[in-house]
């Protein structure tokens, strides 16, 4: 029997998602110097990437990349950054992921930053599911989307992003 796949969003609407949030990242960090957008690894990185290309051409900040890899099978945080974490030292962070289900890749995302003093920390995620089990919310979501648990919410992002889709499954 052959999956069903609904579409939620397509190419131009993820865009627009994106762009959208760059604005509104703009506007909560307008005072700062340089920010600090954090993707979380393998397809937040790509959503940070997009942000920051936005900014890089709106934003009179200069914002930075940093990409965080975690290992959301272990039962204690477990991560690794490609950028000294220091960088994030009394700066505004972005930590983005793709969707948020049950907060527990957010929740590790925090715990990458709890021994840096950060000036604040904003979240962004393409999908919001509102089936948290942790107690984290998104400052900044393309989506909010009700599910049922036992659907799936599948995010494929190019890195050239020219075949994008979110389906539900």
């Amino acid at each position: 029997m052959k999956e069903k796949k609904l579409l939620i969003l397509d190419k131009h609407q993820i865009d627009q998602k994106i762009d959208r949030i760059a604005y509104q990242l703009l506007e909560d960090n307008f005072d700062e110097q340089e920010i600090v957008i954090a993707g979380i690894m393998p397809r937040g990185n790509y959503i940070a990437e997009r942000l920051k290309n936005i900014l890089d051409k709106i934003a009179p900040f200069k914002s930075v990349l940093m990409n965080i890899e975690i290992d959301k099978q272990s039962s204690s945080l477990k991560a690794k950054t490609d950028t000294d974490i220091q960088i994030c030292h009394n700066k505004a962070v972005v930590l983005v992921d793709d969707v948020l289900n049950s907060g527990k890749t957010l929740a590790y995302g925090f715990g990458v930053f709890l021994d840096v003093p950060l000036k604040k920390l904003r979240t962004v995620v393409l999908v919001d599911r509102n089936h948290k089990s942790f107690p984290v919310t998104t400052d900044f979501a393309g989506i909010a989307l009700s599910t049922v648990l036992k659907e799936h919410v599948e995010v494929i992002l190019d890195e050239e992003g020219k075949e994008d889709a979110v389906y539900l499954k």
